[in-house]
This record gives C-alpha cells, sequence and structure tokens, in this order.
C-alpha cells in the first residue's frame, strides 16, 4: 500500500512539473488565425492554457475584444507613412493614430482607455494628469476650457465655446497626448505587487524623457495558475498601435512571461529596468 502511494505521488508530481512548465517544452504550434478580426479570437494561448475570462463590460473585456486590422497590415505613422521597422509586431489595433506626433507609448494607453469611457457613456471619468501636474478635464473640455502655452507654461481660459462632440473630444485627447506621457502616467498609477493580479489593461511603464511603455491586452492562465501576457504599444514617431511578437522568446510569441520582481523584461523594442507594472487609480 506504501509502494502503491509512493507511485501515485510521483507520478502526480510529474505531472504537475508538466503542466506547469509546458509554455517552454511544448513543441505543438502556436495558433494566430488571421481570419479572425479580434484580439481575443485571433490569437489561441499554447497548449494547456486558456484565456482568462474578463468581468463584463470591464476596461479588459473591451480591450480582448478590441478590432485589428487584417494580417500584414504595415505599421504606419501620424501622416500615413509606413514606419521602417515592420518585423516586431504581430497585429495592429483598428483605431487611428491621428495626423499630428502626439499619440506615442503613453498615449495610447489614454487613447484607449479614453475611448472605452466614451463607450461606456463614462463622461465624467475620463480626465488626466499633465506633467506638470494640472488635471484637464474632458468635462472642462467641453465646457469651453481650453489651453494657453506661455514660455512653456500651460494655463487654462474659458473660450465660451461648447462642444461635446466626438470630434471635439479627439481635440481635448491631443491636447493630452501633448502635455502628459509616462511621467504623469506612472505618477497616477499604482504599483501591481502581485503576479496573480496582473490583468488586461495593466502596463508596463518606465518614466521619463524619454520613458516607454507597453499595454497588457490579454491574460492567459493554465491549471496551475502560470499566466501569459499579450503586450500593444505605440512607439515614436506616433504610430499605430500593435501587438508585439517576443523576439526573445520565440517559441511563446507573441505571447509573454512577466514577474513583478524581475530586474528587467524585455520587449521586442524596449527593456524595461526594472520591471515596474502598474494600473491606473481609476481601476478598481
Amino acid at each position: 500500500m506504501l509502494k502503491l502511494y509512493h507511485i501515485v505521488f510521483f507520478v502526480s508530481i510529474l505531472c504537475f512539473q508538466s503542466v506547469f512548465s509546458q509554455v517552454t517544452e511544448s513543441t505543438a504550434e502556436l495558433i494566430i488565425d488571421a481570419r479572425k478580426s479580434k484580439i481575443l479570437t485571433r490569437f489561441t494561448p499554447p497548449e494547456g492554457f486558456f484565456w482568462v475570462k474578463e468581468t463584463p463590460g470591464s476596461f479588459g473585456e473591451y480591450l480582448v475584444n478590441f478590432p485589428l486590422h487584417p494580417p500584414n497590415f504595415p505599421i504606419r505613422d501620424y501622416r500615413k507613412v509606413p514606419v521602417d521597422s515592420q518585423n516586431k509586431h504581430i497585429a495592429l489595433l483598428k483605431i487611428d493614430v491621428g495626423d499630428k506626433d502626439l499619440q506615442q507609448c503613453a498615449d495610447a494607453w489614454m487613447r484607449l482607455y479614453s475611448e472605452y469611457l466614451w463607450t461606456q457613456k463614462r463622461f465624467d471619468e475620463i480626465g488626466f494628469e499633465f506633467t506638470s501636474g494640472q488635471f484637464f478635464a474632458w468635462n472642462d473640455y467641453r465646457k469651453g476650457i481650453r489651453t494657453r502655452e506661455v514660455n512653456k507654461k500651460v494655463s487654462f481660459y474659458d473660450s465660451g465655446i461648447t462642444d461635446d462632440s466626438y470630434s471635439a473630444f479627439r481635440e481635448y485627447l491631443n491636447i493630452i497626448f501633448r502635455y502628459a506621457g509616462t511621467i504623469s502616467l506612472d505618477r497616477e498609477s499604482v504599483a501591481v505587487t502581485e503576479n496573480s493580479d496582473i490583468r488586461t489593461g495593466d502596463f508596463i511603464i518606465k518614466p521619463g524623457s524619454p520613458g516607454h511603455s507597453v499595454i497588457i491586452v490579454g491574460v492567459a492562465t493554465n491549471a496551475v495558475g502560470k499566466r501569459l501576457y499579450l503586450l500593444a504599444e505605440s512607439f515614436m514617431p506616433a504610430q499605430d498601435i500593435h501587438v508585439l511578437k517576443n523576439t526573445a522568446n520565440p517559441e511563446i510569441s507573441p505571447w509573454y512571461q512577466l514577474d513583478v520582481d524581475a530586474p528587467k523584461t524585455v520587449t521586442a523594442k524596449y527593456v524595461f529596468r526594472p520591471t515596474s507594472i502598474k494600473r491606473f487609480h481609476a481601476i478598481k
């Protein structure tokens, strides 16, 4: 009876190790269905992993269901000119980049979050700090408040022009992109300190001038809780938001492994030192 117990225990340990490590040992071909038009349907997690179910109505659900351009669509900058590097992305989010060199890395997250709030009609929640610390809300802009810059200092004034149209909303966002960035977004966010708490909609960020950030646009898990992530970004110059390949670990590309305690995280275009994963303060 004791021998049988040892055999069962040994087999259980082997099964556990196999499930836990299969992301690096599996030779199964990763499934990317180019016919599908959403993040959730185009990318199938590696063998043994499955999509984490997002809360209905959440920012995470909005992101995993975000529409994608057809496969092989090139990354274009704000002038609609293809950028030089076209080999480090696997898909493009179907959203414009604007016609100015503004919607870059941190701005891409702010754009997606603002668009989410807009679709939810949660207009009162749209607002961000500038790098200077000044706060500017969509509600202020639509009621006529505008910005004026003198000697690199921004002040507000009442234009008397009220406009709550979507085109005005985009003009408001361009102001946010001009005066906010990785420094302000980092300041307005809280650290994710546990790997088990990393969620779709969080971001990896290095504040600075320049800094950088990438957005977590999907999470998969396996039976023992190991997780994998899809990452998206914009870059300089302002360009289409794109899902990154994992050039450092092509066996699981485009999926990434993340660790909040890692001294660095290597993405296709940037190395984050340290690994700072954060969540916007308004997302609970």
